[in-house]
């Protein structure tokens, strides 16, 4: 009964409510070799050490249609603070995840749920099957490449404005394709398929901007496609490696406290 007033209370809050630039480069750094370039790439996402933004939050799944304005905050690397607003800045929730446990604080019940960070919480609130790391690089813009540091690409394509490569996995019998912008040197497209062509997952990335040499969109849209489930942030504000201070959740002193 609770996990079932908990996901309510999340998708009522939510219903009441590519181009990258490019940046000057010497030629012969234009065209990278395909483990440079992901090093590059990788480097990158780690130099995000703090990241908040403000925007609009789209979440699309089987059960729900839901559209609110919200702000997000990132502490790598364990800790990601949400909140949703409705009209006139009205709250109406905060969620506060690290890898271990959440809080979630409906404003508009004034409830307090707390409980151990599990994927299926995650799945719950968020209305997605991500887990604690991909919500992280959600949020952020970013794709995980670490575990493609020590490996090359099966195939690597050079078009004229962008890399193209693709690593498969034959054992677990799916495929990973990468599009980067040559650049800007930002992912742009990725894609999880299963051999031979059954996209399981997409992440589309655009409008970036150039944060220290680190470009970040402000459009991003992840995709579960075997569950159909979609993300859709669009962002107004960005402020990357700013101070962070205290994340928790402030709540008056009469609110209801349930352990989930």
């Amino acid at each position: 009964m609770k996990k079932l007033l908990l996901i309510i209370s999340f998708a009522a809050l939510l219903f009441m409510n590519a181009c990258v630039p490019s940046k000057p480069v010497q030629e012969d750094e234009k065209i990278l070799p395909a483990d440079r370039l992901i090093k590059k790439l990788e480097a990158n996402r780690r130099k995000i050490k703090t990241f908040e933004g403000s925007g609009v939050l789209n979440i699309q799944t089987p059960q729900i249609t839901a559209k609110a304005n919200f702000e997000v905050i990132l502490k790598k690397p364990d800790s990601v603070k949400v909140s949703v607003y409705g009209p006139f800045g009205i709250e109406l929730a905060h969620a506060l995840v690290s890898k271990n446990d959440f809080t979630f604080y409906d404003v508009m019940r004034n409830s307090i749920y707390k409980g151990s960070a599990k994927q299926d919480v995650l799945k719950q609130i968020f209305k997605v099957d991500l887990s604690f790391d991909d919500l992280m690089d959600a949020f952020a813009g970013a794709v995980n490449l670490t575990d493609k540091l020590r490996n090359n690409p099966d195939n690597y394509e050079i078009n004229a404005d962008e890399y193209i490569l693709s690593y498969k996995d034959d054992e677990a019998g799916k495929e990973s394709v990468y599009k980067i912008n040559v650049e800007g040197l930002a992912i742009t497209n990725y894609k999880l398929i299963k051999i031979p062509n059954v996209i399981l997952f997409e992440g589309s990335y655009s409008d970036f901007k150039d944060f220290e040499n680190v470009f970040v969109p402000y459009k991003t849209i992840v995709e579960n496609k075997q569950q159909n489930q979609s993300v859709n942030i669009e962002y107004r504000n960005i402020e990357i490696n700013k101070e962070v201070g205290d994340l928790s959740i402030k709540f008056p002193s009469d609110a209801e406290i349930i352990e989930w």
